[in-house]
């Protein structure tokens, strides 16, 4: 079976035999992917042209109900797509409720931001900006909507999540959205576009999909258009330098890979609440997903005094995950995406062990639960623990996209905050401390390398969200290697679908033009 393309209104299907989609567990082919042969200047036209002028004719409140709309449509079909994950993905029941749930829970929340924007069309900054003496001449900040389409590169490890929390954002703007999806994990988002499409709850152009390589995007974007894309630091700098990118001044966003960090802090000495939650935490990150999220946790930072402790801690609790085929109920960590991915992960931990002891797993003879390793793509949930952190290089410039975990002792917090900077930029971190001072003392250390920071102590342990969950309303991003980019952050996630202008004129007319935008602090 080969997927076909949403492309220009229209079903397509591409020319040629198309990449294989797998099992990750089984390795039966599931489906092949496409998008040889499909016009996508016609299909990018068609956007523009068709679906723009009638989002941007609608209101913020309007636009917002066909993100509901949306949402509704997904969540009469969710437990197929948790069968889709499981198929396509190797999904626990959690890993897919991470990625189903949470596109449609995005979509809801971006939804919920249109009911407090009125009936405007339109952004404004607060106030008028005096240019000089005369008061009746003054300025005002405008943000409108880009003439232009959202074009959307996703990664393979949130094929719902990844496209939603970009389409949401840019509908809302009032910009359509033209998805390309990671080949390799495409069944899930093409068959969410299709439940969309078919129930018409957006206007025609305002979503399309292309399953298969998109590598000509970047030449055909243009100065309204909107880049926004999640995958390796690598594909990144390409899109970047591409000379049409350049040309046009096409706006990019980057979300690339990072090595995020939890610091447990000098004062959570084992057998405290902070402690534990730290342990926790950490295994969580590494085993949900099987560690193939973009912020999860690659480096642990410990007191040096405790070292010992944590990674006995850790061991423990990561020798009761059961890691095999998602189908088995007593499973609780499934397979890598695929064979290439698991290929890559063994690799690196491989470069990892040269600077690190492997405490728990490693890179061989991993058997998991109900699967054949030669067929599956497993990689063993693996600890390692550095000889010398501030000596390493690997450890702070490799990142295994899998269960991979390094913990790193530190003998001061100066030297946590210097070994938390020698990751480049990452997108999240997590400080668990009883102490306030400390607490606050290292989120300010840290922050400058990091997107998102999570603050943690027993008086939260229940109301926190996790290291690793992206909310809607906070920025998620990071600077450096993490990409420099920022997407969501409530209402200020629709910047990058705007354009900030600048209008002088006399102030009754600035009144009117302030009349239908809605002001928001951007």
């Amino acid at each position: 079976m080969k997927l076909a393309n949403y492309v220009s209104g229209k079903w397509l299907e591409g020319k040629g035999e198309g990449v294989p989609l797998i099992d990750p567990v089984t390795g039966e082919e599931l489906a092949r992917a496409t998008s040889d042969g499909i016009d996508l200047a016609a299909g990018l036209d068609y956007a523009r042209t068709k679906a723009g002028p009638a989002l941007r004719a609608m209101t913020f409140a309007e636009r917002g109900g066909l993100l509901r709309a949306v949402a509704d449509a997904l969540t009469a079909k969710r437990d197929e797509y948790f069968d889709i994950a499981l198929r396509n993905s190797g999904n626990t029941k959690i890993d897919a409720a991470i990625d189903v749930d949470g596109g449609i829970g995005t979509l809801k929340y971006y939804a919920g931001v249109a009911k407090g924007l009125d009936g405007a069309r339109c952004l404004r900054d607060a106030g008028y900006e005096r240019l000089g003496k005369d008061e009746s001449f003054q300025a005002m900040h405008l943000w409108v909507p880009l003439h232009g389409v959202g074009i959307h590169i996703n990664a393979f490890n949130f094929p719902s999540w990844g496209m939603w929390e970009k389409a949401a954002v840019a509908i809302l703007s009032g910009v359509p959205a033209f998805v390309k999806p990671a080949t390799s994990t495409c069944l899930l988002t093409q068959r969410m576009v299709k439940d969309v499409i078919d129930a018409a709850v957006l206007p025609d152009g305002a979503l399309s999909v292309i399953c298969g390589g998109g590598r000509t995007l970047a030449d055909l974007a243009t100065g309204q258009d909107a880049v926004a894309f999640t995958g390796s630091a690598d594909t990144a700098r390409h899109l970047r330098a591409n000379p049409n990118i350049i040309a046009r001044s096409t706006r990019v966003n980057i979300e690339a890979d990072s090595l995020n960090l939890s610091l447990l802090g000098p004062d959570a000495s084992p057998g405290s609440a902070e402690f534990d939650l730290f342990v926790k935490e950490v295994t969580r990150e590494m085993t949900v997903k099987a560690g193939q999220k973009c912020t999860a946790i690659r480096r642990a930072l410990v007191p040096a005094a405790i070292a010992d402790a944590v990674t006995e801690a850790l061991s423990a609790r990561l020798a009761k995950v059961v890691t095999g085929n998602p189908r088995n109920e007593s499973v609780r960590m499934g397979p890598l995406v695929n064979k290439a991915q698991q290929k890559t992960a063994l690799e690196g931990i491989r470069q990892l062990a040269a600077e690190a002891d492997v405490v728990v797993g490693g890179a061989d003879g991993f058997k998991p639960v109900d699967a054949d390793p030669a067929a599956a793509a497993f990689v063993a949930p693996t600890l390692l623990r550095a000889k010398a952190p501030k000596e390493g290089r690997a450890i702070h410039e490799v990142e295994v996209f899998g269960p991979v975990c390094t913990v790193m002792p530190y003998a001061s917090a100066g030297e946590a905050y210097a070994l938390a900077a020698r990751g480049g930029g990452s997108l999240a971190a997590s400080v668990f401390t009883g102490d306030d001072a400390f607490a606050t003392e290292a989120a300010l250390g840290i922050a400058a390398m990091h997107g998102r920071i999570l603050v943690i102590d027993a008086k939260v342990a229940e109301a926190n969200t996790g290291h690793g969950i992206v909310m809607p309303m906070c920025v998620h991003g990071g600077p450096g290697r993490a990409g420099g980019g920022e997407e969501l952050g409530g209402k200020r996630g629709m910047r990058f679908y705007h354009q900030r202008v600048a209008v002088q004129a006399g102030t009754t007319r600035l009144d009117q033009l302030a009349a239908g935008a809605v002001e928001v602090a951007l």
